[in-house]
């Protein structure tokens, strides 16, 4: 049976590095070699080894722009330029600095308004009360979490509007809570308590269940032997950890076996559906795997909760419908649907723009499991989260 071991978990890694930084004591094993993760360990070190305004350029990292904004904030007589990409540049964090701002943080923009580049000057944050809207990104939710317990007064944070991607705020809290942060909530209000330290411990991470999708994509076009993929909890915190649920549809089931494996495989009594629908406010990420998977297939689908996409690395929705379009489908999308409505595949030589979004490279891998012909643009983007892609998928 083939056996692989997927990165560790990027977003648990950058959160574990945010604490690490504000909690020396704390030690991280087998953390994410993704280029998001490198990034950001790259700007915490940068920012104890200079002197005057230190710059930072994160790239394409969106995690690491809403992170350190907060961050950097409360690191009193420092000054940082934080910029990025020209990507990054057109991804608001208007609604993280107003935020910021009504603690105290003093923050500027340096070029257009709501986008970075920023220029901070981090200070003490007096102010311990604020409300975040929770409909655009739950990494601005995360950033404030993260920072909170480091505040003199500590967090108490209200949400409002509809929660988008909330398993990523419930495993902010997780980790937290994990290493003797003390959290509160109560209804649309968290509370976190200031605490100068935390007792020294090491956390081992997991791997990350979004890069372990594209593995469940591809066993269900290919329908073969069962595959096994490690390293995995069983009590994930991860919400993408849904994967497995959601795949039961396409005919994987899912064991979990000893030693942090999980082993997929083919439902030998699988009959394929003609539409199915699936509700991804949680789990956003997994967009583009399902409708990949879907269209190789040849089921019609319907993918919502999907608000979120158009601020990612490109705009999600347009560049799936492009894509998927160039193949000969039929693709409806919305503020935050997509449907394949004739998932029909008339052109099979076709190449695929990726858009420098590591998830347009390693979705579409999946339906070049069944029409080798594909040819996928960019395939280096996958280093973002998953360097050694292609090596181990080529496997499958």
């Amino acid at each position: 049976m083939p056996n692989f071991t997927i990165p560790a978990s990027k977003s648990i890694s950058n959160r574990l590095l945010i604490l690490q930084y504000l909690y020396p004591s704390l030690k991280i094993n087998n953390l994410s070699t993704a280029q998001d993760t490198v990034v950001l360990q790259d700007a915490l070190h940068q920012i104890d080894s200079k002197n005057g305004p230190i710059s930072i350029n994160i790239g394409h990292a969106g995690t690491s722009m809403r992170f350190l904004t907060a961050l950097l904030s409360i690191l009193e007589g420092h000054t940082f330029i934080l910029d990025g990409s020209a990507r990054m540049r057109q991804r608001p964090v208007k609604i993280l600095v107003d935020a910021l701002q009504k603690l105290g943080a003093d923050i500027s923009y340096l070029q257009n308004e709501a986008y970075p580049p920023l220029k901070i000057t981090g200070k003490r944050l007096a102010g311990n009360e604020v409300t975040i809207s929770q409909n655009v990104s739950s990494q601005y939710i995360s950033a404030l979490l993260l920072i909170a317990s480091k505040l003199p007064n500590g967090l108490n944070l209200r949400l409002k509007g509809i929660q988008v991607s909330k398993p990523y705020v419930l495993m902010t809290l997780d980790i937290l809570n994990s290493l003797g942060i003390p959290t509160e909530q109560t209804g649309d209000t968290i509370k976190v308590y200031p605490i100068k330290d935390i007792k020294e411990q090491s956390v081992n991470i997991e791997g990350d269940w979004s890069s372990a999708s594209y593995f469940f994509g591809a066993l269900a076009v290919l329908r073969k032997q069962p595959v096994t993929l490690m390293p995995f909890d069983k009590n994930s915190i991860q919400g993408d950890r849904k994967v497995a649920d959601y795949f039961q549809s396409l005919g994987i089931t899912t064991d979990f076996d000893k030693g942090q494996k999980i082993i997929i495989k083919p439902d030998k009594t699988f009959t394929k559906p003609e539409f199915l629908s699936f509700d991804l406010l949680g789990t956003p990420d997994l967009a583009q795997t399902l409708a990949v998977t879907c269209l190789s297939l040849g089921i019609k689908c319907r993918l919502t909760g999907l608000q979120t996409l158009h601020i990612k690395e490109t705009d999600r929705l347009l560049a799936l419908k492009t894509e998927m379009q160039k193949l000969g489908a039929s693709v409806v999308i919305t503020n935050d649907s997509l449907e394949i409505v004739s998932p029909e595949i008339t052109q099979t030589n076709v190449n695929i723009d990726t858009y420098e979004d590591h998830r347009m490279a390693m979705s579409f891998a999946i339906l070049q499991k069944k029409y080798p012909g594909l040819v996928i643009n960019q395939p280096e983007v996958v280093k973002k989260s998953f360097p050694g892609f292609w090596e181990i998928f080529k496997q499958v």
